[in-house]
């Protein structure tokens, strides 16, 4: 994905605009992560949280509940927002302008093997460990701000 350039989408105003909603589930001091099928723009593997749009009215919330049972396999209950991770990236020659909105969630149920086919792999990873290895930094902000509100020394 490309880097931001900007956070205001007026200095493009034929900028397509998109909107997904995601989940950072923990479970005492691990995070879901997923593996997506669909590879980053150079053909590698894209270790991410899991996320996607909303269907017709649906909130940002239900989405993201709805976005992590679906990738991940499991339910996971809201504890609140964790920010928004906005970027620019190319589709079809047209500049893309993407934000996606993060919630902290606590693992409720189910099971990592019942993901859906857009993900490749989902397992438990050590939050310390995600928030370096995940492949967007984004994505990475979004977990060491799970870590910050999950940590008990807080």
């Amino acid at each position: 994905m490309t880097p931001p350039r900007s956070n205001d989408t007026s200095t493009d105003p034929g900028a397509r605009r998109e909107f997904s909603a995601g989940g950072v589930v923990v479970r005492g001091e691990d995070v879901v992560v997923i593996v997506p099928v669909k590879r980053d723009i150079s053909g590698q593997r894209v270790l991410g949280l899991p996320k996607g749009h909303p269907d017709g009215s649906e909130t940002a919330e239900a989405a993201a509940l709805r976005e992590v049972r679906e990738e991940t396999g499991v339910e996971g209950e809201l504890k609140g927002k964790l920010g928004d991770v906005r970027y620019w990236y190319q589709r079809g020659g047209r500049r893309v302008f993407k934000m996606v909105t993060f919630f902290l969630m606590e693992y409720r149920s189910g099971d990592l093997a019942d993901h859906d086919d857009e993900v490749e792999e989902a397992y438990w990873m050590p939050l310390e460990q995600a928030a370096r290895s995940l492949t967007y930094a984004g994505e990475r902000e979004m977990v060491v701000r799970a870590l910050s509100q999950t940590a008990p020394d807080r």
